[in-house]
């Protein structure tokens, strides 16, 4: 199997994996793959399609401007790469970039807090996701200037009033980002509506976070270093149950 094969289908399975875990806006947002080669070339949905309809091969390859490359006859949304593109240019190590407009997500992205660290899940992010302003539809390159300033190294950023976002250097290590980083936002929700919250102490934050990020934090005797491997072939298979047309 060519790289652009293997790249195709590990996309197609985020797509049908957001789909599954209800993190869609019906045919809006987008996931995005950075191509192997000289020039760059990413990969993204067609305009129009649902992510439960998303196929390794109806995929689209785009430039950095999101015009599609070649005659494929399928149309994509270039304004909704202008986030991603941004994104891609300025962190190598993002080759693949995931924006969601979940209503968890959102509902945390309007609060005045941010992302608290409130259970062992959110402390992933402690200290580790970005925040930027809302300025309207992201449609401008000014705006891409100060989001991808704003996301920093981080793995995630919140954009105020918007969503989230999540960087991998894979497609399923973005997608197990977002997977955690949604389910963050869900109890911060549940939480805070509950009453009163409480945080650990930073210190105890940011053990958690390097344990969870790192695969140990000093004093530790294990480390689970294989967790988000066994993760995503736990998905690949639930995948082949019940959307096996994502690999065609």
């Amino acid at each position: 199997m060519s790289a652009e094969a293997r790249l195709r289908r590990e996309l197609a399975a985020v797509y049908r994996l957001v789909a599954h875990f209800g993190m869609t806006d019906l045919i809006f947002t987008h996931i995005s793959l950075r191509l192997p080669g000289a020039e760059p070339r990413f990969l993204i949905n067609p305009y129009g399609l649902l992510f439960e309809e998303i196929t390794a091969s109806n995929l689209v390859v785009v430039d950095a401007a999101g015009r599609p490359i070649g005659d494929g006859g399928q149309p994509v949304n270039p304004a909704g790469f202008v986030i991603h593109s941004a994104v891609h240019a300025a962190r190598p190590d993002a080759h693949c970039v995931l924006h969601t407009h979940t209503q968890a997500g959102c509902a945390v992205a309007a609060g005045a807090t941010g992302l608290l660290p409130l259970n062992q899940i959110s402390m992933e992010f402690y200290e580790r996701i970005g925040y930027h302003d809302y300025e309207g539809v992201a449609l401008g390159r000014d705006e891409q200037r100060r989001l991808v300033a704003d996301l920093g190294g981080h793995p995630a950023l919140l954009l105020r009033h918007h969503g989230l976002l999540t960087v991998g250097s894979t497609a399923a290590q973005a997608f197990l980002r977002m997977f955690y980083l949604e389910r963050a936002c869900r109890i911060q929700v549940t939480a805070t509506a509950a009453g009163p919250v409480t945080v650990p102490p930073p210190e105890v934050c940011e053990r958690t976070a390097r344990q969870l990020t790192g695969g140990a934090a000093p004093g530790d005797d294990y480390a689970d270093t294989d967790a988000y491997d066994l993760a995503w072939a736990a998905l690949l298979r639930l995948l082949d149950r019940v959307a096996p047309g994502y690999a065609d």
